[in-house]
């Protein structure tokens, strides 16, 4: 059985690995881009392929600081919103394009994303 080759990638942090889409393309909500960010090309959209794990946060400073107990290095993160299978709307000025296994992707910081459409949205 094959193994999707993406599985040996971790994304780190609060980025995003996200798979770039053609500009023609309308997404299943019906999301179409104005017609200029093609000529000017500061915005693209693709789709979330992974997602790190966000952004890290301190553990609480009242642990005990004895030296002998055993000090465990847990880290909390605060998630991020992208989700994988979302269509995102990003600034391309803050993503790095990577090729792999002969496709082109973009790994982008949580805050160059400007918009998110999910097929399964959840409203709390």
């Amino acid at each position: 059985m094959a193994k999707n080759p993406l599985d040996k990638l971790i994304v780190v942090g609060d980025r995003v690995l996200i798979k770039p889409k053609s500009p023609q393309a309308q997404s299943k909500g019906g999301l179409f881009l104005p017609p200029g960010y093609k000529e000017k090309e500061e915005i693209q959209s693709g789709y979330v392929v992974k997602a790190g794990p966000g952004y890290p946060i301190p553990l609480p400073s009242d642990s005990i600081d004895e030296p002998w107990v055993k000090k465990e290095e847990k880290v909390n993160y605060i998630p991020l919103q992208a989700k994988p299978g979302d269509l995102a709307i990003f600034l391309k000025k803050g993503a790095v394009e990577v090729q792999f296994h002969g496709e082109k992707y973009f790994i982008v910081p949580q805050h160059s994303i400007l918009l998110l459409e999910r097929d399964d949205f959840e409203v709390d």
